[in-house]
C-alpha cells in the first residue's frame, strides 16, 4: 500500500515540532548554576604600609563612578568588595596587569591602616592617561584686567572663549603665526661662567638681574635668543629660593641694562606691541598674561591676567598666536602626571579674546 506523499511530508513535520517542543521545554526546565561569592570584608586584603609620599608613587588613579571595585587578586573571578567613592580618596597605583591595577589604599585615609587591592582598568583612569573631555575650561580662580583685580568672577567668558582642538588644528594654526620668532644674536657668547656681548674687540658682561649664585657656582641663566622687534636679548633665568622661572629681557648697547621681564616664555605682537605667555601656576592651574610694550620707558603695562584652575601648560615655548585675539597653547588636565615608561597625553587649546577687549 503506497502512503500519500503528502501524508509522509505532513507526518515529518508534526515529529519535527514535537521535537522543538521537547528542546524548548528542556531548556526552561534547565536549573541555573549560581556562582556565590564569599562575603568579604577590608580584613580580607593584604595589610601593607602605607603611603606617607606622594613623590613615591608610580602613578595616581582617578574615577567617576559613585562606587569601585577592590578586588583580593587580580581575576575578575577572585573575591571583591564594593566600596563608595568618597572625594578625599586617595587611589594610588604601583603596577599595571591586563585588565587591572593594583593600589595602596588607606582606609578612612588612616596610612596606619592601608591595603592593597586590585581594581578595574575600565573603572578607573590613571594619571597619564587622562584628557580634557568633561573639563570646564572656563573655570578661573582670579583675574586682573586693566589693574582692577577681580575675586569673584569664576568664569573665562568674560573675556573670551576657550576651547579644546583637534593636533592638527593646531598644528596647521601654527604655520600662520603672527608673533616673533627669537633668534640668536651671534654677538652673545658664553665665555666661563658669564654671557658676553662682544662687538668691534669691546666686550660687555651680562650680569644677570638677580645675581643669583648656585651651588656649583654655575650661573643659572640660559640665552634664548633676540626680540628682533624690541631689540633687546632674552634670558631665561631661575631663582634660587622659588621654583619660579621667569624671562628676562636685557638692552646691550652701550651698556648691558636689564629693561624688563615676563613669569613665562614670551609672545611678542610687534603690530600690537603686545607681549603675552602662558605658564603653568605653582599653586593652581596656569596663568595667561598679556600686556602692553611702551617703548619710550621700556616697561610693560598689564592688560589682562587670567588664573585658569583646569590645566597645566605642557610647552611654553609651543603657544603662539594665530592672530590678534587667538591663542594657542598645548596643556594638560591639573591631575595629570607621568609614569615610569608612561608620558602625559597631550591636549590643545585655542583661547579667543573679544575682538574689542582692549579698546
Amino acid at each position: 500500500m503506497k502512503i500519500p506523499y503528502q501524508f509522509f511530508i505532513s507526518s515529518m513535520a508534526v515529529v519535527l515540532v514535537g521535537c522543538n517542543q521537547q528542546s524548548t521545554t528542556s531548556e526552561i526546565n534547565k536549573p541555573e548554576i549560581e556562582v556565590t561569592q564569599k562575603r568579604i570584608t577590608f580584613g580580607d586584603f593584604k595589610k601593607i604600609k602605607g603611603v606617607d609620599n606622594v613623590q613615591d608613587v608610580p602613578f595616581q588613579l582617578f574615577t567617576k563612578l559613585d562606587s569601585v571595585q577592590f578586588f583580593v587578586s587580580p581575576s575578575k573571578n577572585a573575591a571583591h568588595l564594593k566600596i563608595a567613592y568618597h572625594r578625599l580618596d586617595n587611589y594610588y597605583g604601583f603596577e599595571e596587569f591586563d585588565d587591572f591595577y593594583s593600589i595602596h589604599y588607606s582606609i578612612n585615609n588612616n596610612i596606619s591602616n592601608s591595603i592593597e587591592a586590585f581594581v578595574l582598568k575600565s573603572e578607573f583612569t590613571a594619571a597619564f592617561d587622562l584628557t580634557l573631555k568633561g573639563v570646564n575650561l572656563y573655570e578661573i580662580r582670579s583675574s586682573t584686567f586693566k589693574k582692577a583685580n577681580d575675586f569673584n568672577n569664576k568664569s573665562f567668558n568674560t573675556y573670551g572663549s576657550i576651547v579644546e582642538v583637534s593636533e592638527q588644528e593646531f598644528t596647521t594654526a601654527s604655520k600662520t603665526r603672527i608673533n616673533e620668532v627669537l633668534v640668536k644674536n651671534p654677538h652673545i657668547q658664553l665665555k666661563g661662567n658669564n654671557w658676553v656681548y662682544a662687538d668691534n674687540g669691546k666686550e660687555t658682561v651680562i650680569i644677570q638681574h638677580e645675581n643669583l649664585v648656585t651651588e656649583d657656582g654655575v650661573l643659572s641663566n640660559e640665552y634664548i635668543g633676540q626680540s628682533p622687534y624690541l631689540n633687546l636679548e632674552v634670558f631665561k633665568e631661575n631663582s634660587v629660593e622659588t621654583p619660579d622661572v621667569y624671562y628676562s629681557f636685557y638692552n646691550v648697547k652701550p651698556s648691558a641694562n636689564f629693561q624688563l621681564f615676563t613669569g613665562g616664555y614670551p609672545q611678542i605682537l610687534p603690530r600690537k606691541n603686545r607681549i603675552s605667555y602662558i605658564v603653568s601656576n605653582n599653586d593652581t592651574g596656569s596663568d595667561f598674561t598679556v600686556s602692553q610694550y611702551l617703548e619710550q620707558s621700556h616697561t610693560q603695562e598689564d592688560l589682562l591676567y587670567v588664573n585658569f584652575t583646569n590645566f597645566k601648560v605642557a610647552d611654553g615655548t609651543k603657544a603662539f598666536w594665530a592672530d590678534n585675539e587667538t591663542f594657542y597653547a598645548v596643556v594638560y588636565p591639573t591631575t595629570s602626571a607621568p609614569s615610569i615608561g608612561k608620558k602625559q597625553k597631550s591636549s590643545f587649546i585655542k583661547i579667543k579674546l573679544k575682538a574689542d577687549l582692549f579698546n
